[in-house]
């Protein structure tokens, strides 16, 4: 997993939240809902805006809706998938680098 650590607001650190979204997805809005929830930071990429990033997210995720979710180099999938993890207490553990 990749060694870059993203700051929260309370100054913990976590494994680097990328967020693949587009402007209208009601899935992506919850999906900061949940990190800002949570004291988290992350990347957002929009592919609406940027249609090379779309690509890149199609090749990295090797799906086509928004969001996906990438925890490091770990790919979560999208929210529903994300917060399935949450439930089982595997998210957080992701955060800090324990894995899956």
């Amino acid at each position: 997993m990749n060694d870059i650590r993203n700051e929260t607001p309370g100054g913990a650190s976590h494994a680097p939240i990328t967020l693949y979204t587009t402007l209208v997805c009601p899935y992506c809005v919850a999906a900061k809902n949940f990190f800002r929830s949570k004291g988290l930071s992350w990347t957002e990429i929009r592919i609406d805006a940027d249609p090379a990033e779309r690509e890149r997210m199609i090749a990295r995720a090797n799906r086509t809706s928004v969001p996906q979710i990438f925890v490091g180099d770990v790919h979560v999938g999208g929210f529903d998938d994300m917060m399935a993890l949450h439930r089982a207490g595997k998210f957080e553990p992701l955060l800090s680098g324990e894995g899956a």
